[in-house]
């Protein structure tokens, strides 16, 4: 951590040509743990310069898909050596506990590298079977859409750059990366190992610095061919705007206020284990967070009260302790956030079952918290908190389409739970709710082979599976007479 901290440009470590650094804090203690360079279009600029022509001129630009398939995969088998030393980056660079970082954040990267790294030898194109008059050989061609740029947020810091970073570089595209200015130590560590992993310079570059300097100028920048950003669904319309100078295409994956369901039926242990983990899990600040849990009346006093024993079990610290299962919010920023969303529901007649209140008098710890009595007027129903609070309704409606309806009452669509152990209920659910993704019996759930993105205001796309490669490449159509 005492080290100097540099950007990643063309292979070459730098400071930002301002001269300038910014501070990186640990959440749990409010103390600084490192400097980084504050880059901005300056560098940017350089870092667009070196992607671009290590797209169209550079040892990249002709290596054969089977050794960019044996690089990303390095890349996985790197992560792996070093995994430890990674959790313990995410424990002190975001505050989530260490232990859900090694299990979750960098075994997932580890997972998404190898999975990407198959793409790389099959994103094939197609021979075209035409109607035209005449001997015609017709085909298609997918190849790498160009530069790209990756702005990446600071709840996940590790893997969400491994989210991008994998499918882009398994395509064949070069790379430059904007972390989250809370949290970018994890991303220069692997621009480290990218290194030394053998990819050629220029691939990945990795631009530290504010959104609305870097970020902003990634994002207006007329030599990006592509932008692929995850965060507010607010920043992420700035980046559309941002994105129309040269038509770049553009990939979101933005907010979400999702609904988790109880049905009457539903295990109950499963249940307030499962919806209790949507909310709680990473300190709420997940886009994904069941924050709406909606409990039919007959369990509705069962549901309440489980998931407030589930929350008074959680310990609050550091997250370099492993015995620690919730820790802070990332920032002052955050926590301002968080202490105002319950302030408004307190006003607002929502009935506190557990927590709202701030923990301890250091660092940005905020009791898990249950609100009950909430309705669809409250801000706290309505707007993504991105903490550990749940807003608890109950339904009494038996109709399905009266229950899909009011869990898509809401501006967002990223994700959704169904707690029922009728097949029939479960899967008539999953057609019905308007949701990129759907759990049963669970919640949170991930798999590189699963594709993942939102409906409505939670954004354009979708990352992982075979559907992210069409945000990579572009197809060519070719049609030859004979």
């Amino acid at each position: 951590m005492a080290k100097k901290h540099q950007m990643l440009i063309d292979g070459k470590w730098v400071d930002a040509r301002s001269g300038e650094t910014f501070s990186v804090e640990d959440p749990a203690t409010n103390e600084i743990i490192a400097h980084v360079p504050a880059g901005d279009k300056a560098d940017i600029d350089l870092a667009v310069a070196a992607a671009r022509r290590a797209f169209e001129t550079g040892p990249w630009s002709r290596i054969s898909p089977k050794d960019r398939q044996r690089l990303v995969w390095s890349l996985g088998d790197l992560l792996e050596r070093h995994a430890d030393e990674l959790a313990e980056l995410e424990a002190l660079d975001n505050g989530k506990p260490v232990t859900n970082a090694r299990r979750d954040d960098v075994q997932g990267s580890i997972d998404m590298f190898r999975y990407m790294a198959g793409w790389a030898t099959r994103l094939n194109g197609e021979q075209i079977q035409v109607s035209t008059p005449g001997n015609w050989h017709v085909y298609s061609l997918r190849e790498p859409v160009g530069v790209v740029g990756q702005i990446i947020p600071w709840n996940f810091p590790l893997m969400m750059a491994a989210w991008k970073l994998a499918p882009a570089l398994a395509a064949g595209c070069t790379i430059v990366l904007k972390p989250a200015e809370q949290t970018p130590l994890s991303a220069l560590r692997v621009g480290e190992l990218v290194t030394e992993a053998g990819f050629p310079d220029g691939v990945l570059n990795i631009v530290t610095g504010f959104g609305e300097t870097a970020g902003a100028a990634l994002s207006l920048h007329p030599d990006v061919d592509k932008v692929a950003f995850t965060g507010s669904t607010e920043v992420g319309k700035i980046i559309v705007r941002a994105a129309a100078g040269n038509l770049k295409r553009v990939s979101l994956e933005l907010g979400g206020k999702s609904p988790a369901i109880v049905f009457p039926d539903a295990d109950l242990d499963l249940a307030v284990a499962g919806t209790a983990s949507a909310i709680f899990y990473n300190q709420g600040q997940c886009c994904t967070a069941g924050s709406r849990l909606f409990a039919h009346k007959s369990v509705y006093d069962r549901i309440v009260e489980g998931v407030a024993a589930e929350a008074g079990k959680l310990k609050l610290g550091h997250g370099l302790d492993p015995s620690v299962t919730l820790g802070p919010l990332v920032s002052q920023e955050q926590h301002t956030r968080v202490t105002g969303f319950l302030d408004s529901g307190r006003q607002e007649g929502a009935e506190i079952v557990t927590g709202g209140k701030v923990h301890g008098n250091q660092g940005y710890f905020v009791e898990p918290t249950v609100l009950a009595q909430t309705n669809r007027t409250m801000r706290v129903v309505r707007e993504e908190i991105f903490g550990p609070v749940v807003c608890v309704q109950s339904f009494d409606d038996d109709d399905l389409d009266a229950v899909a309806r009011f869990a898509n009452d809401t501006e967002y669509g990223l994700s959704s739970s169904v707690w029922t152990r009728n097949l029939k209920v479960a899967h008539t659910m999953a057609r019905k709710i308007r949701a990129g993704t759907v759990c049963i019996n669970t919640h949170n759930y991930g798999d590189p082979a699963w594709p993942f993105g939102g409906y409505k205001q939670s954004g354009w796309g979708r990352e992982m599976g075979k559907e992210v490669m069409e945000h990579y490449t572009e197809t060519k159509a070719v049609a030859a007479r004979l």
